[in-house]
């Protein structure tokens, strides 16, 4: 049974997203975009964060280069806030969290400012005025604060002023930053972004995870040396969980596959370890955390070992699961990954889809009933777009850069 790739499939995914489109919307707050809870309400007492405002300034940069209709706007809100209420503009960057009284969080995270080097890329494609020179201001903070050259890699976080940073270095906003770094580098066309995008998964992939039977590490010291303990009180941690997220892996995966057709439409050779260590990732995945304790659904996280520690299914690593799933079956062909695909949808419509309050369930228990354990609300629809939007297109150039291309669905027939 073929759906890759077929106008039919296209066309269901083309009603889903906008459904999500629909629902993220009301996510819009005078301060940028707020956290949605269950209901589709935005939840005043999270606050107002720099990750999901730069990521819904993502998300409606795709929105808009697909032609929908308010979602310009909604591009033009994002910028006003992170040129407004989210600035710093005594210290530069970003603050991690503010609401309708001022600043809650004004440390400058990693993570959180690669989703604004992320956004401001894909606003670009938009055509607004202020999208250029918003991205060349979050170029700079990067340049400036967060990659080190030293290192050949990214820095965790600062303190308000710049003035001291972290003595931890995380795999996580390093991932973050491959991603941006790959959308940057179509906008801006300079080269340095996927050495560096390839730099970063060479430490973290092919050199440590590859060693360890992919289960991949993201907390490191200041030398890059793994901290296998790290967190282990806190297992649940929604940014630095305890052991191995499989989530993260298998979407390392999809954007090392980017990566792959990055440098090919370069008329370039790639390293042939970023098609076999991605099929690594992938399978791992599953061997570890697809229903591992007899119900389906990806666990949370995983032991050194592959044993789960958090049970709860998240909706993000499945998301993420079949993005890759398509992205392999584009370099591959192979039919295993159309089908893991497949099964995925289904868990997906069966299990996580809430067509009575809107988008998807966030986390399930190990039943697959609703639960908070990690997480409380619908605030995310970022992930979404990487099963529903990146099926539908080439894996080279990234997201919202293809979108504005016009290549979407390009390949159904």
């Amino acid at each position: 049974m073929k759906w890759f790739n077929t106008m039919s499939h296209h066309r269901w995914l083309e009603q889903e997203t906008d459904r999500i489109f629909d629902f993220g919307k009301h996510a819009a707050v005078p301060t940028g975009f707020g956290w949605l809870g269950n209901n589709g309400q935005v939840r005043a007492d999270m606050g107002t964060h720099l990750w999901i405002t730069a990521r819904m300034l993502h998300v409606y940069s795709v929105a808009a280069g697909m032609g929908r209709p308010g979602a310009y706007s909604l591009v033009d809100h994002g910028i006003r806030a992170l040129n407004g209420a989210l600035a710093d503009k005594q210290h530069g960057g970003w603050y991690a969290c503010v609401n309708d009284e001022g600043v809650v969080d004004a440390s400058k995270q990693g993570y959180q400012h690669f989703f604004v080097l992320l956004g401001a890329a894909s606003a670009v494609t938009t055509g607004h005025p202020d999208a250029r020179a918003l991205l060349d201001q979050a170029i700079g903070v990067i340049e400036k604060y967060f990659w080190s050259e030293d290192e050949q890699m990214c820095l965790e976080s600062w303190d308000e002023a710049f003035s001291e940073t972290e003595a931890y270095r995380g795999g996580n906003a390093n991932m973050h930053a491959v991603e941006a770094f790959l959308i940057v580098y179509d906008v801006t066309h300079e080269r340095k972004w996927l050495d560096r995008a390839l730099r970063i998964a060479s430490v973290i992939i092919h050199d440590v995870a590859r060693r360890g039977e992919y289960r991949v590490n993201e907390h490191f010291d200041t030398q890059w040396n793994p901290i296998r303990d790290y967190n282990k009180d806190n297992p649940a941690h929604r940014f630095r969980a305890y052991g191995g997220t499989p989530g993260h892996w298998i979407e390392w995966g999809r954007l090392m596959l980017h990566l792959h057709a990055a440098l090919e439409a370069r008329f370039e050779t790639p390293p042939a370890w970023l098609l076999e260590d991605a099929k690594g990732l992938f399978h791992a995945t599953i061997r570890d955390a697809w229903a591992p304790d007899g119900a389906d659904g990806f666990v949370y996280s995983v032991d050194w070992e592959g044993q789960p520690i958090v049970r709860e299914r998240v909706r993000w690593p499945i998301v993420e699961a079949m993005g890759t799933a398509y992205a392999l079956h584009c370099l591959t062909g192979e039919a295993q990954y159309e089908s893991w695909y497949q099964t995925w949808w289904e868990y997906c419509v069966k299990y996580l889809m809430d067509y009575e309050n809107g988008s998807w369930w966030q986390e399930l228990d190990t039943d697959n009933k609703v639960t908070t354990k990690v997480w409380d609300g619908k605030q995310d629809i970022y992930h979404l777009l990487h099963c529903l939007v990146i099926p539908r297109l080439p894996l080279a150039p990234g997201l919202a850069p293809a979108v504005a291309a016009g290549l979407l669905d390009i390949n159904a027939k």
